[in-house]
């Protein structure tokens, strides 16, 4: 029998998700950002004693504030809400019907199993139905989404729904092609493979839609 620890420990190494939106408590955002950095610097300086590490040295005795910083400013600032991005959009009034495609948006994230990079690419695309975004919109969307722990399926689905929601379209694609270093670095430590995920609305579940998508960002992966 498999007790609760090797089970959880199962899924982290599986990079399997129970959940299809991150899983926040109801409190998440009870306290300040200030607060946050004070309780996770504590927890950081914790960590580094009970590792051996002497935190009166000079190279390493600001470490636990910078690292409960870059948690709650940063690397995980996309859980607020209050940092999501106005997704505004425009009458597309030049009529332009064909596929818009913003390809190699840089994607920095971080796997939720073992708090590890996910560094890669993600490629995005819609089909207007009377409106348009701005373009660095559709990055910002990308970076808000990642910039919390993820798996990249959720991301991927997260981009898309958000995407959709703005445009009042169904036609929306995303493609992510990433690295995990909890995969690269650890474990099986295979550091050539990297991770596809796809999601695809409206138009886009049509094969020859599709395919036309894949051809502009040049990915050979079946889907």
């Amino acid at each position: 029998m498999i007790n609760n620890e090797d089970f959880l420990d199962e899924i982290g190494d599986s990079h399997f998700s129970s959940n299809a939106k991150n899983p926040l408590r109801a409190d998440a955002f009870d306290i300040t950002d200030e607060e946050k950095i004070e309780k996770i610097k504590k927890d950081v300086e914790n960590i580094l004693q009970t590792l051996g590490m002497d935190l009166t040295d000079d190279s390493i005795k600001g470490t636990p504030n910078r690292v409960a910083k870059m948690f709650v400013k940063e690397i995980f600032g996309g859980l607020n809400p209050s940092k999501q991005p106005k997704a505004s959009t425009f009458d597309n009034n030049y009529k332009y019907g064909e596929m818009l495609v913003e390809k190699n948006i840089t994607v920095y994230s971080t796997c939720e199993h073992h708090l590890l990079p996910i560094i890669g690419r993600a490629h995005v695309a819609y089909i207007s139905s009377g409106r348009v975004i701005g373009l660095s919109k559709m990055n910002r969307i990308v970076e808000y989404y990642a910039k919390r722990p993820q798996v990249q399926e959720r991301l991927t689905m997260q981009i898309v729904q958000e995407l959709q929601k703005a445009l009042g379209t169904e036609d929306v694609a995303c493609v992510i092609d990433a690295k995990h270093l909890c995969v690269n670095s650890r474990g099986i430590k295979d550091i050539e493979s990297s991770t596809v995920t796809s999601e695809f609305g409206g138009k886009f579940k049509d094969a020859q839609t599709k395919r036309e998508f894949l051809d502009y960002i040049k990915l050979d992966t079946q889907f």
